[in-house]
């Protein structure tokens, strides 16, 4: 199918977006380990299959920028680094289209989106991103994250970068899960 299902329920502020694989146990655990485990390599191999499976999507898009989903630095000290940011910069060198990982931070910590409900979700994320800069020179960009659930994470990110002159915010995450 074309639309998700949340797609099919909900309107969103993103233009359009992709998902390299249908939430699964298998794919649950890959990516706890890669986030929580240490295993960073796994951001190789997302990259690529994003690459591998959506290249010519990529090319119709004409991205000017990817820009991975920032987490809060708290976060980041623990972790160590952004699981998005690996994805991006792999998918980055694929592609030959810059990453920024500058010009959107996250502004403040939010509680981990699996633990809450659609609304709340919502509501946990909404100010929670902020553009650094000027992003005028981006008429189009890439958003690339991990799972997509509802699109709320997605859409609070693309509603700070289109106001501040963003036109086309599109994604690529790893796994798209039926809404909540």
């Amino acid at each position: 199918r074309e639309y998700c299902y949340d797609c099919g329920r909900r309107k969103h502020i993103y233009d359009r977006g992709a998902a390299v694989f249908k939430y699964s146990d298998k794919v649950r655990k890959s990516i706890y380990r890669f986030k929580y485990s240490g295993h960073k390599i796994y951001g190789d191999f997302y990259g690529k299959e994003m690459h591998d499976r959506y290249r010519e999507i990529i090319t119709l898009w004409k991205p000017e920028a990817i820009i991975p989903v920032p987490i809060y630095r708290g976060k980041f000290r623990k972790r160590g680094y952004n699981q998005a940011e690996l994805i991006g910069k792999r998918l980055a060198e694929l592609t030959g289209i810059p990453i920024d990982t500058y010009i959107l931070t996250r502004s403040r910590n939010t509680i981990p989106q699996k633990e809450l409900n659609y609304i709340f979700r919502k509501k946990n994320v909404e100010n929670a991103f902020k553009v650094t800069g000027s992003v005028v020179k981006y008429n189009k960009i890439i958003l690339v994250d991990d799972i997509y659930t509802t699109g709320c994470t997605i859409d609070a990110c693309a509603r700070v970068l289109k106001n501040a002159g963003v036109k086309e915010v599109y994604f690529i995450t790893i796994c798209i899960g039926q809404g909540i």
